[in-house]
């Protein structure tokens, strides 16, 4: 497979200053990459550009994925100062451990609108300009697509979309000459997943992620493997690599995984936890 080079290459990053943005960030400079950095927080991405480089090679721009007029002149405006922009990854995402029982339907919506409709506004947005240099798209999914995990029927629903949109989105672009992955980490460390630990029902699903189905994976591990995606081109990235299986035959092992994975009682206890802290609110 050709070694698609970043060195001297412009790399578009939403939620870039997150735990896996930045991480990502100083990894491809240190591969060579020019860096566009998008974030909602516009303080924070102008802290992270400058902590890394001069502004030939990061510079911040604030944009919100809920807006594709943001994207959109985000996008034109980091064309305009580099003069390209190669790749795009779209890795803007929240998450909470809510049951659909209670959980109100504007925080639902607004899951789908970050996770699954801001990554297709990042592409569309990024699209006319990566077309230019026959670059590259990614979406950070999930192994959420494949597994899916109760209190979770929105964070699921938006990962898996971004697996199917990211297949057909490649069928669509393939012609232009770029390239479409979706990368599908298991757990890792980020200031979502602290949120996902200070929440009873969630240490009640995955154990606090300590060991078992649910252990963490390194930041480093999974930035290195979403890198090696890009310069492979990758179609789907799978995270640490023994899940391929897994995310390769969802129908066979989702089963399996589910009952291996969660108890009836544990899921019922989650649910009473969640429901409690929504009514301490």
């Amino acid at each position: 497979m050709p070694h698609y080079d970043l060195n001297g290459r412009v790399v578009a990053i939403t939620g870039a200053t997150g735990g896996l943005g930045s991480i990502l960030a100083h990894k491809l400079l240190a591969r060579g990459a020019r860096l566009a950095l998008f974030d909602l927080d516009e303080a924070a991405t102008n802290r992270l550009a400058q902590s890394l480089a001069g502004e030939q090679r990061a510079k911040a721009w604030r944009a919100d994925v809920r807006s594709y007029q943001d994207l959109q002149s985000a996008m034109d405006s980091a064309a305009a100062h580099f003069g390209r922009i190669d790749v795009v990854i779209a890795n803007a995402g929240i998450d909470e451990v809510s049951p659909m029982a209670t959980m109100p339907p504007a925080a639902f919506d607004r899951v789908i609108d970050i996770n699954l409709n801001g990554v297709w506004r990042t592409l569309k947005a990024g699209l006319p300009h990566v077309a230019r240099q026959h670059g590259y798209l990614m979406a950070i999914s999930s192994m959420a697509a494949f597994v899916h995990s109760p209190l979770q029927a929105h964070y699921t629903a938006s990962k898996a979309g971004v697996w199917a949109m990211c297949d057909s989105i490649r069928l669509e672009v393939k012609h232009l000459g770029v390239g479409v992955g979706s990368a599908h980490p298991t757990f890792f460390h980020t200031p979502m997943m602290d949120q996902v630990h200070a929440d009873a029902a969630g240490v009640k699903l995955w154990g606090g992620n300590k060991g078992g189905l649910w252990r963490m994976i390194s930041r480093d591990q999974v930035a290195d493997g979403v890198i090696r995606g890009i310069e492979r081109r990758s179609d789907m990235i799978v995270l640490p690599a023994q899940n391929t299986l897994v995310a390769k035959a969802p129908g066979l092992f989702r089963k399996m995984a589910e009952t291996l994975g969660f108890k009836s009682t544990d899921i019922v206890e989650a649910i009473a936890l969640a429901e409690k802290k929504i009514r301490r609110a």
